[in-house]
């Protein structure tokens, strides 16, 4: 790359498998043709245009971060969107949002390589619809109201979009572990679900519901 050259970056919580190709998955059968180029996640950082040579200090930046963290849990519930201000439908963040607010305050800090003001005020969410017609909208809307997730976040991780628009995973930075505790970037709640396609997942029953397996005791709330 020559000096003045720049590379988009974001920096997100993933969610882990299966859940994240599940609802990849999902979004893609909406007719979001962003979804095989977007993996499932919270963003903790939007996509942000810096130089090239940047990176070493981005990434010892967000290395101190981690190292300043703990794993939090993390539970998805029901969906939500921005409509009519932005065409998005997404899936709500019921637990963890204020760790999520916390951590993206961090990323962002005005004194480090990626302070950057923000457009919206922040809202952890992971998106399953974006800029698609209204009707395949309300589709994504209704058809994963009934979904809920759980798990331990255990890091985060740098993603760089590339010019075919795809976002790959650059590297991945986990939490301090806790007594006892190993560090790692997800821990999903429950037994490991059996090997399956990800629109046919066997799901860990206290973990994991996806639609239509409807919930008894917890609903999503209206609101964050």
């Amino acid at each position: 790359m020559g000096a003045g050259a720049t590379v988009t970056l974001g920096v997100s919580l993933a969610v882990p498998e299966p859940y994240g190709t599940l609802l990849q998955e999902r979004r893609a059968s909406f007719g979001d043709a962003a979804a095989h180029g977007i993996p499932t996640h919270i963003t903790l950082l939007p996509p942000t245009e810096v130089p090239a040579s940047a990176r070493p200090a981005i990434e010892a930046h967000l290395a101190g971060v981690a190292l300043a963290g703990r794993s939090f849990r993390v539970r998805l519930s029901g969906t939500g969107t921005f409509r009519p201000l932005t065409p998005v439908v997404f899936v709500q963040v019921a637990e963890g949002v204020a760790a999520c607010t916390r951590l993206q305050e961090r990323v962002r800090d005005p004194e480090g390589p990626l302070a950057r003001e923000l457009h919206f005020p922040y809202h952890p969410h992971v998106t399953v619809a974006h800029g698609i017609p209204e009707a395949a909208m309300d589709r994504a809307f209704t058809q994963l109201a009934d979904f809920e997730c759980a798990w331990t976040a255990g890091g985060f991780a740098l993603y760089e979009q590339g010019t075919d628009e795809v976002w790959r995973l650059r590297r991945e930075f986990p939490f301090a572990p806790r007594p006892g505790m190993p560090p790692g970037p997800a821990r999903p709640q429950g037994p490991a679900p059996a090997a399956a396609s990800s629109l046919d997942v066997t799901l860990p029953p206290a973990a994991c519901r996806p639609p239509h397996q409807r919930r008894t005791a917890l609903r999503p709330s209206a609101t964050l």
